[in-house]
């Protein structure tokens, strides 16, 4: 059983699609395979169960129902096909349509339904790691789950285009302690494509300080505090992050849009460096050591600034000059 289904809502989690109660599956699809549980969860527009944006049947399926554009099969590409020592995959899917301020709230309530779970994994099988991907608000539900869960709960995270705040990120990782070992790896992927997106975000909900800027920012590099200190970031359009991570053996296509929120999972060559991460082939201080130190400034793909002429040397008059 190399995926489960599922869906929080009112009542809490349970099976996608079903009646039954969670614990019985979950003890179940745990027992089948010692590897690691991987949870994905999705972003902005999705909700379980409607027919045309259930992200079940679209990117947390192994063969998509719904197709499109911007369907990609997750859980395939992270190699959770049911082979031996992959693990389990939870896909872990809440109602994230309606407004954005609707679904921003809700992403809260569904971060709380997540760490409930989180917890019954604990219990049920306290030495599997346990790993979180998840897109846009989708990091906001990780990072409000890893807030509440106790410290070591979750071992790696990647968080691709993340609608939440910088502070809030930065308190929640706090709140996993001060040993090393309790803090998970977090790979915080971002991208200039996304700035139109964290920019609207940034100016349509209330922010949890003054001034407060969201993940696609940058955060975890030239950073020495407690909480980022297991973070690395990658902004998966400058051509320096994506030279170096070629030179360590992962290939990742170069950026062809200036607008995209979708980018960390749709660009060709990303998913072989989310597996090396979540398999900890690929550990969090390589990526923080081979990876530019700085993002980007906001903008600079939609307006690239020009390079600056070169200045003439200044004619030197010297004694004795005609």
């Amino acid at each position: 059983m190399p995926l489960l289904r599922i869906t929080a809502d009112l009542d809490g989690t349970r099976l996608h699609g079903a009646s039954s109660p969670l614990l019985p599956s979950l003890r179940r699809a745990l027992a089948c395979d010692p590897g690691p549980v991987t949870v994905m969860i999705h972003g902005f527009k999705y909700s379980p169960g409607d027919p045309r944006h259930c992200p079940h049947d679209s990117i947390f399926a192994t063969r998509p129902r719904i197709t499109g554009a911007r369907v990609l099969s997750w859980p395939r590409h992270l190699g959770l096909r049911g082979q031996p020592g992959a693990g389990l995959g939870l896909s872990f899917g809440w109602p994230a349509r309606g407004s954005i301020w609707q679904a921003f709230e809700r992403a809260a309530w569904a971060g709380d339904q997540l760490a409930a779970l989180l917890a019954q994994l604990q219990r049920l099988a306290p030495t599997r790691p346990v790993h979180l991907i998840a897109h846009s608000l989708g990091a906001r539900v990780a990072l409000r789950a890893v807030a509440q869960s106790a410290p070591g709960t979750v071992a790696r995270m990647i968080l691709l285009a993340g609608a939440e705040f910088i502070p809030t990120a930065q308190q929640a990782l706090s709140r996993q302690g001060t040993d090393p070992a309790d803090l998970p790896q977090v790979l915080n992927v971002t991208s200039r494509e996304n700035d139109l997106f964290d920019f609207l975000l940034e100016r349509m909900i209330p922010p949890p300080q003054p001034g407060a800027r969201v993940l696609g920012h940058g955060l975890g590099h030239g950073d020495t505090t407690q909480d980022l200190s297991r973070m690395a970031t990658l902004q998966l359009d400058d051509p320096a992050a994506l030279a170096a991570l070629r030179k360590a053996g992962f290939p990742i296509a170069a950026a062809t849009r200036r607008i995209c929120h979708w980018s960390p999972y749709l660009r060709p060559g990303v998913f072989p460096l989310y597996r090396a991460f979540l398999s900890g082939a690929l550990e969090y201080q390589t990526l923080r050591h081979i990876l530019p130190n700085q993002t980007a400034a906001r903008w600079s793909r939609l307006m690239p600034r020009a390079p600056r002429p070169a200045q003439a040397t200044p004619h030197r008059w010297h004694q004795g000059a005609a």
